[in-house]
Order: C-alpha cells, then structure tokens, then sequence
C-alpha cells in the first residue's frame, strides 16, 4: 500500500519561499512519475509540476520560473521549492503518483496548506 506524506506548509509572506516534501514508501519511487497538485477553497484541483522517473520536468503556466519540482530517489522523495510566492498560491498542496503502466496520477497524500499574505 502506497503512502504519500507532504511536509513544509505553512505561513509565509508574500514574495517568500517555501519548500514541500513528499515521502513516498510502499512503492517503487524510481520507476514513478511524481506530482504535485493544489487545491484551493472553492476550486478544483490542479496540476503545479510533474517530474518523470527520468527527470523531465512540467510546469503549469502560473507557476513558471517560480517553482521547482526535483526527486532524491535515495530518499523516496519528491521536493517542490516555491519561491516569489503570491497570494493566490494559497491552497491546499497535495503530492501524486503515477506508475508507468498508467495514463493518470492513482495515489494522492493527505495534503500541506500553504498560506501566502499580502
């Protein structure tokens, strides 16, 4: 059973940084593609960054040279640093998998809430 645990949320002014962690144990995390997805109130969830067993890297648009998303496969886990942060970053961050047998992210974490002020 695949377990996901998101750390490093929090409060933070903006134009500040933040960086998430993901743990990833129960799976094997070199062969997965990672992501990391938000939520925020009233809002469907949405894609922030994906990277792929190999590396490659994806963005949304909204977060471009902002963001980056990077993966320790020594330690299982996947790190997303965000800096310029801005007031509507604030959501609810979730971390995901994906196996390479599937078409979309089947696992998600319990979440981390980042908070930005104006």
């Amino acid at each position: 059973q695949v377990e996901l645990v998101e750390s490093g949320g929090g409060l933070v002014q903006a134009g500040g940084s933040l960086r998430l962690a993901c743990q990833a144990s129960g799976t094997i995390f070199s062969i997965n593609d990672m992501g990391w997805y938000r939520q925020a109130p009233g809002k469907q969830r949405d894609l922030v960054a994906t990277i792929t067993s190999g590396g490659s890297t994806n963005y949304a648009d909204s977060v471009k040279c902002r963001f980056t998303i990077s993966r320790d496969k020594t330690k299982s886990t996947v790190y997303l640093q965000m800096d310029s942060l801005k007031p509507e970053d604030t959501a609810v961050y979730y971390c995901a998998r994906k196996r390479p047998w599937q078409a979309d992210f089947d696992s998600w974490g319990q979440g981390t809430q980042v908070t930005v002020s104006s």
